[in-house]
């Protein structure tokens, strides 16, 4: 391993860690990994980029919700269109804590609006909303606000033999639109929740049912195994809804977001999994001190 491996990390315990576990895993020992089962994944926002003041996705989302109020403003008298426009952060909080009726709101209005369209027509709506907006702190489109040392820990992962997956409970397709050009992974290695898809008369359109569960929470592990086949052996999140797959990796690791003049600081979300960090060793990086650059 060259002096140029991680280099936006600082040289500390979280880096040092990486790398006894890599060079553990791929060197002939009692912790050796074979190449097969080198799985490893990685949540999305606030794991790969920015989740704050709300993630991406949102922003997307909403853009289009409220097109479609005011379109007919009716839509405004029913959740989630309710919420929106009483900016009522409580509500949509609700789906990071996988509250029942709040998830359940929240997937129908996502699948109602895009119900029926191709995946290129998709596509394109999301290229044109990375093209044109701008995330509303840092002034930079989204796709510009991606983690330089989570990078540089794919490129270190895919030099020894991993196969990387991101793994989110955001949508799938609305990932996969800029996974190859901004993480350089392919489409196929994105898992996230995602809408089941039809396919008559020589066309594939979307609809309104999800394609198995919420990739969130527990639903992670099993979204990967169904994926991959395996389980991974490293994850890295961000928050409380990755528990779950950070449980089921050999080595976990968890950003904790401590730099509020780079990007944000905030423990929100993320409280029951530094706990556990603490309780399981995982490694906990600290975006302020171990990562001489952010974006």
């Amino acid at each position: 391993m060259t002096e140029k491996v991680l280099a936006s990390w600082e040289d500390g315990s979280a880096k040092q860690a990486i790398l006894d576990f890599v060079r553990a895993a791929t060197t002939p020992g009692p912790e050796f990994v074979e190449v097969a089962d080198r799985i490893a994944t990685f949540d999305n926002d606030g794991t790969l980029w920015v989740e704050q003041p709300l993630p991406p996705q949102f922003d997307f989302v909403f853009r289009t919700w409220e097109k479609e109020v005011k379109a007919d403003p009716q839509l405004a008298e029913q959740q989630p269109y309710k919420a929106l426009a009483e900016r009522d952060q409580k509500f949509f909080e609700g789906l990071t804590v996988q509250e029942p009726q709040v998830v359940s709101t929240l997937l129908e209005a996502f699948a109602r609006s895009w119900a029926g369209t191709t995946p290129a027509e998709f596509d394109a709506q999301v290229r044109e909303w990375m093209r044109t907006v701008k995330q509303p702190k840092l002034g930079v489109p989204y796709v510009e606000l991606v983690y330089r040392p989570m990078l540089e820990l794919f490129d270190l992962l895919h030099a020894h033999g991993f196969r990387v997956f991101v793994c989110s409970g955001g949508g799938r397709d609305f990932m996969r639109v800029f996974a190859e050009e901004t993480w350089g992974i392919p489409k196929e290695n994105v898992i996230g929740s995602a809408a089941a898809c039809t396919y008559a008369d020589g066309r594939l359109v979307r609809s309104r049912e999800l394609l198995g569960s919420l990739d969130l929470g527990r639903g992670k592990p099993e979204h990967i195994f169904a994926h991959t086949g395996r389980l991974p052996v490293l994850a890295g999140g961000n928050a409380d809804v990755d528990i779950e797959m950070l449980q089921s990796a050999h080595f976990a690791l968890l950003v904790n977001h401590d730099d509020e003049q780079r990007e944000f600081s905030y423990t929100n979300g993320a409280e029951t999994s530094l706990a556990k960090a603490a309780e399981l060793g995982w490694t906990v990086v600290s975006m302020k001190n171990d990562w001489t650059t952010v974006f």
